[in-house]
Formats: C-alpha cells, sequence, structure tokens
C-alpha cells in the first residue's frame, strides 16, 4: 500500500504542501537519551519547532544499534511528518555490519542536510593505568583477553574504531556492548564495567571534565579547544583512525520536493541561530551543513568508506 502512498504524492500539485506544516512533526533519534544523537536532537527541537509553526517531538526508538529507529524511520508515510536524525553508524556504517539490513539508506532516504559532526575521544576508567595510546597497547600486550572495551553495539562506529586499533596492534580484547546507545555504554564505563571505548566527545566531556573518566586521545583531525593537551590519533601514530560521527537530517524517499526544500530552509536557519551554535560548542560539536544534492554525496562517499572498513575489520554483527 505504501507505494500508492507515494505515488498519489508524487502527482498532487505542489500547492497541496504549500501550508505544510498542519500539525507536530516527529523526530525519530535512533539511540536512547545520554548519547551524541540525542543530545544534538533536543538541541534543534525547540528552533526548528519556532520555525516550523508546529512542535516537532523527539522520539528516541533505539535498539540493533540504531537499526530499529532508522527502519521505523524510512518505513514511515513519506509526507514530511517524520523526519530522521540519522549518523555516521547507522547511514554508512551498518550496511557493511548487517548483512541483512531491511533499509538501505541511499535508497530509502532522501539526504535534506548535514547538520553537525561531532569529534570522537579515546576515554579510559581512571583506574587504568594508562595515559597515552601506547599505554593502552602495552597493557592490552601484557595481559591478553584481560582488556575490555565498550560500544554502543556490535555495528557501531565505536566498535569499528577500536576493531581497527585492536588489529592494527593484534590485540586481544574482549567486546562489551551495550544496548540503546552511547549513554548506556558510557555509564558502565563510568561505572567500572569497562576498561575503555572510543565514543564521542559530547558524550563523554562532562565525564573526563569531572575526574570520571580520562581522556586520552581524540580521533578529529585535529585536538579540540576545550582540551587542547590531548593529541590526535594521528599525532599518537593512528592516522587510520582519523573520523568524525557527522550527523544530518533525512526523510523517507518520496517525500515531495516542496517539503523537502521547506525542511532544508529550517534546517539551514536553525543552525545558524547563536544559541543553538553556541549549546553545540558548549558540548563539543562543530556545525556543518550541506545541500541535500552535496549530501547525498558526501553519504554516498562515507558508505564506500565505512563498508570497506567494515569488511578489512571483519566487524560483522555478532
Amino acid at each position: 500500500m505504501r507505494w500508492i502512498f507515494v505515488f498519489l504524492l508524487a502527482v498532487a500539485p505542489s500547492v497541496a504542501f504549500s501550508q505544510y506544516p498542519t500539525k507536530s512533526v516527529r523526530m525519530i533519534v535512533p539511540f536512547a537519551p545520554g548519547g551524541a544523537s540525542d543530545f544534538v536532537g533536543r538541541i534543534l527541537q525547540p528552533r526548528m519547532s519556532e520555525l516550523l509553526g508546529q512542535q516537532v517531538v523527539v522520539e528516541n526508538r533505539a535498539g540493533a544499534s540504531g537499526n530499529i529507529g532508522m527502519e521505523a524511520a524510512a518505513k514511515s508515510p513519506p509526507d514530511g511528518y517524520t523526519i530522521y536524525l540519522g549518523n555516521v553508524g547507522t547511514v554508512a556504517l551498518n550496511p557493511g555490519v548487517f548483512p541483512k539490513l531491511a533499509v538501505v539508506p541511499t535508497r530509502d532516504f532522501i539526504a535534506v542536510s548535514q547538520v553537525v559532526d561531532v569529534p570522537g575521544v579515546l576515554v579510559v576508567h581512571p583506574d587504568l593505568q594508562a595515559k597515552t595510546v601506547k599505554d593502552i597497547v602495552a597493557i592490552a600486550k601484557a595481559h591478553p583477553g584481560k582488556l575490555n572495551y565498550a560500544s554502543p553495539g556490535a555495528g557501531s562506529q565505536n566498535r569499528l574504531e577500536t576493531e581497527v586499533f585492536r588489529k592494527l596492534e593484534n590485540l586481544d580484547m574482549v567486546h562489551v556492548p551495550y544496548k540503546g546507545g552511547a549513554g548506556p555504554a558510557i555509564a558502565g564505563l563510568v561505572g567500572g564495567e569497562t576498561h575503555m571505548m572510543f565514543v564521542t566527545a559530547s558524550s563523554a566531556m562532562n565525564h573526563v571534565k569531572s575526574g570520571r573518566l580520562r581522556l586520552i586521545a581524540v580521533t578529529s583531525a585535529k585536538r579540540l579547544a576545550a582540551f587542547p593537551d590531548a593529541p590526535t590519533m594521528a599525532e599518537a601514530g593512528y592516522p587510520q583512525l582519523t573520523s568524525g560521527s557527522w550527523q544530518g537530517i533525512f526523510v523517507p524517499a518520496g517525500t515531495p520536493k516542496p517539503v523537502v526544500d521547506k525542511l532544508y530552509s529550517v534546517v539551514i536557519d536553525t543552525m545558524k541561530t547563536p544559541e543553538v551554535v553556541q549549546r553545540l560548542a558548549n558540548g563539543g560539536v562543530d556545525v556543518v551543513t550541506s545541500a541535500p544534492g552535496e549530501f547525498a554525496k558526501f553519504v554516498e562517499k562515507e558508505t564506500e568508506r565505512w563498508v570497506r572498513a567494515a569488511r578489512e575489520a571483519g566487524a560483522t554483527a555478532e
């Protein structure tokens, strides 16, 4: 029946969407509260609601490394009343990790705009006697199978980054996956359940500042202004681990162009709002926007990159 709905929308006059939106719009965040996606979504939500003239409701649909929320968004009516806050993990990495993924992001979504790039960090529990990346390597090699690492799930970017690191140094470490996004994984690390993890800076920043976690290095191409003493992974000798956790707005394939154009305009104005920019910056998040066509090409390249990395690392869903 969905194809009939898509067809009717395609042939309907553009004027039918001139009053869009006439009701609330839901923003599906495919992770639990507490992670980077939820952090970004809830900062965007008030300003987007104001600009759209209708309430934007954040809906957390966590599980299966973000696949549950992504599938729910992809299968929603393409009418502009469901938008999806996708990220590099769900959109570009999961296709290489999950062989039976029900969604093909580059086919089932229209890319509206990138909104942010979230630098990543490598953090450890303070009890681990490591202050550098080389310290971690030395501890892991001295105690094979004893060092464990957290991730938000088997197919997450955080897990893949650690797998690349582990294979580069031929380390025997234990993977401890959590469900529901970075929030639960970070909580486990802070609580001493695990020893280390790669995670977004926004998810770890407060814990690093409070001393509950120790920052070892950052995965961005340059050092973070908030932690200028922390080296990049490239500076630590691992240029292969230079990456960012970008996020963007998507809508289901078949969404009418007037609706996409309206959402793009709202997103751009939202990301220019000083309060939004400042709140994101305070959490270590950089604003990055792009036009739909440009963003679509970027997503394709990122998908090629991470699918290849997943296969080379042998990181498949457990």
